[in-house]
């Protein structure tokens, strides 16, 4: 059998129509309430919008300003290297010998440059917001373009060379892709 509850814990029902005694009651009860002066009132302001974070350069913003300039290296066949000044050399170092531990990848090689570059883009920008420190990108050897030097790794180191948030690159030892890929170092958020 279940209990009762004590009245004030029961729960209210919602009134549907107003009585005109209830009004006069009401109106009679609070005919002496004086109201309070103007310093003692509380100002109730709409609460502020949470700010978003602004994006401090064009490529947090999503904005592509990479230009299509490859990355000139010093002599044909050179292993690529760069790193941003204050990047310690060891660094580098220990993003060669690292390759096995990227935390992310992306396999560029056989598209179009026009194609390649957007899907960078996005991959870095995804990889910042995920907190990805070491990441490598494959882009293929280039073997079977003219001259036997591939485009679209010179057009990747080049833009990697441009984002803020790559800190340093290299090429991936030889059981990672070699010459086909690149080990990235990006900036952590």
């Amino acid at each position: 059998m279940p209990r009762k509850r004590p009245p004030h814990l029961e729960p209210r029902t919602r009134r549907t129509a107003v009585n005109a005694d209830d009004i006069d009651l009401f109106r009679r009860s609070v005919a002496d309430a004086t109201p309070l002066p103007a310093s003692n009132k509380v100002r109730l302001e709409k609460p502020r919008e949470k700010s978003r974070a602004r994006a401090t350069d064009a490529h947090a913003a999503g904005i592509d300003t990479l230009s299509d300039r490859a990355y000139e290296m010093n002599e044909p066949g050179e292993a690529l290297a760069f790193s941003r000044a204050g990047v310690r050399r060891n660094a580098l170092r220990a993003l060669r010998r690292a390759a096995a531990s990227a935390e992310d990848e992306i396999d560029l090689h056989g598209l179009a440059v026009a194609a390649a570059k957007p899907l960078l883009v996005s991959f870095l920008d995804a990889c910042a917001r995920s907190g990805c420190t070491r990441v490598r990108v494959i882009h293929g050897k280039g073997l079977r373009s003219p001259g036997g030097e591939g485009i679209l790794k010179r057009m990747v180191a080049g833009w990697l060379a441009q984002r803020e948030d790559v800190l340093a690159f290299c090429e991936a030892p030889p059981a990672q892709g070699g010459a086909g890929a690149t080990m990235v170092l990006l900036r952590r958020h």
